[in-house]
């Protein structure tokens, strides 16, 4: 195959896309070889050797960037079959210990650099004062500004402390929308004022604390007009006015809110010319039954022979494009020149315990298998909030009756309900605001076991009962909400 030509180089170092299976294919490593910025992992890229993996793409490419979602909690890359042994972000907001962020920071860090990544896609900056929020959620570290500036500037430091490039999300704020941006377009109606009072400060934080880049969101808001956020230059000039100079990173381009508007390849356009400097091209596995086999190469080459085109037919600066690589390779110089990453004590269990919150009066049970009813959301491209590695931690050898709320008959719920009462049992909850399915399905169910307790892996609620809330789907949480429920008072 023919190398890029000068143009196609410069546009590659702007493209970060990600790629199938647990090697490199064909067209990644001639790419990196071309001045492609990097890779994205994800979790289907993590199944072998990551280490060799990584260093087979800084072999072709020393200064590629390989950026990994890794928040803790939640969300976790590394640990995507066996769930997170990381506190989460919601965990340490609630605790509201900015060392024990720090620190978990720093341990996030010093594990991607085990394998071999250079950029933590972490920690996320958004306020959720939408507690209907399908996408951020026990993301946050809370709902309130001054909580979650402190420990996203926290975060930062802690990860930054090892030589990785932490990357802030989602500008200017994903934590008000009820919409999830993989599916489509949110939009948003707070006034500008609340915009800046509420959202904005934890990335001027995170941007006092050094951060090397920060991940727009795909958010629309009407002062700023039709275009989401990502490719809206008012709201990117917004974060070089605020004295951001890093990297701005777009959130993925394969997302339904870029993907079913302007494309992929439009959208890389529009998002350069807006003030992006790395284009985040996204996960390949996400169309699903509809991904085609190469669907890697192809999202690829539509990101860059759009910009390639753009830039020829006059629509896009090549200065502007010049700018954005100039930004990526100077991230790329600095934590490429890191030195060895030192192991340092940390207390994952100790924060997790200390992070939870028990309401009412649970009654402590006997350690012994224990039936899980679980009636949790289904999992999104974002969070893998059903996974059962939490039901699993839960149980200790229990059954595990699954129950969709929104659609089970009220003579499955009594039968549920009834089971329970004749076997050590819990429910498994992760939104219990007061209109939620789950909780009318939770009361239904007390109305035949009253002393049952249920364990909420989301958001705490007021007025619930009987509830240890851990707030991540995570392991961690699981075992500590685990050893909660034998001993409350402990």
């Amino acid at each position: 195959m023919a190398h890029a030509d000068e143009l196609e180089r410069l546009v590659n170092g702007v493209l970060w896309p990600g790629f199938l299976g647990e090697g490199v294919p064909d067209w990644l490593a001639e790419a990196l070889g071309d001045g492609l910025a990097g890779v994205v992992y994800f979790a289907q890229n993590l199944g072998g050797d990551t280490s060799a993996l990584s260093a087979r793409i800084h072999g072709i490419s020393p200064r590629a960037l390989i950026g990994i979602d890794e928040e803790g909690g939640s969300v976790t890359r590394l640990e995507s079959r066996t769930g997170s042994t990381l506190p989460g972000a919601a965990e340490l907001g609630a605790l509201d210990d900015v060392d024990a962020t720090r620190a978990t920071g720093y341990e996030i860090a010093r594990r991607v650099d085990a394998i071999g990544a250079d950029v933590v896609i972490a920690p996320v900056a958004d306020v959720n004062t939408d507690p209907r929020n399908p996408v951020i959620g026990a993301r946050a570290f809370g709902a309130t500004t001054d909580v979650v500036s402190r420990h996203v500037a926290a975060a930062v430091r802690g990860i930054q402390a090892t030589g990785l490039a932490a990357c802030a999300k989602h500008y200017p704020g994903h934590g008000d929308t009820h919409t999830d941006s993989h599916h489509d377009l949110p939009r948003i109606t707070l006034s500008r004022e609340e915009i800046e009072r509420v959202h904005l400060p934890p990335f001027a934080a995170a941007t006092d604390a050094g951060v090397w880049a920060i991940m727009t969101a795909h958010i629309a808001a009407p002062h700023w007009g039709a275009a989401p956020a990502t490719v809206n230059p008012r709201v990117l000039a917004g974060l070089r006015d605020a004295g951001f100079d890093g990297v701005i990173v777009t959130d993925a381009l394969d997302m339904a809110a870029i993907r079913e508007s302007v494309g992929i390849g439009g959208g890389a356009v529009r998002a350069l010319a807006a003030g992006a400097d790395l284009l985040c091209i996204g996960n390949p596995t996400n169309p699903g039954a509809a991904m085609l086999p190469d669907q890697d190469e192809r999202d690829y080459r539509s990101a860059r022979d759009a910009v390639v085109a753009a830039v020829r037919d006059g629509e896009l600066p090549r200065e502007r494009v010049e700018e954005a690589a100039s930004r990526v390779a100077a991230m790329a110089r600095a934590v490429r020149a890191r030195g060895p990453v030192a192991e340092e004590p940390f207390d994952a269990e100790g924060i997790a315990d200390r992070a939870l919150r028990i309401d009412g009066a649970p009654q402590a049970l006997a350690d012994l298998p224990t039936r899980v009813i679980d009636l949790r959301r289904a999992s999104s491209l974002a969070v893998d909030s059903a996974a059962s590695h939490v039901a699993l931690a839960l149980a200790a050898g229990g059954d595990i009756v699954r129950i969709d709320p929104e659609r089970v008959t009220d003579a499955a719920v009594d039968s549920a309900a009834r089971a329970a009462g004749d076997a050590q049992s819990v429910v498994l909850v992760d939104r219990m605001d007061a209109d939620a399915p789950q909780r009318a399905v939770l009361e239904r169910i007390r109305a035949v076991t009253p002393d049952i307790v249920a364990v909420n892996v989301g958001l705490p609620v007021d007025g619930a009962g009987a509830v240890i809330t851990a707030s991540a789907a995570s392991l961690l949480a699981a075992r500590a909400a685990r050893r909660a429920l034998l001993d409350p008072n402990r």
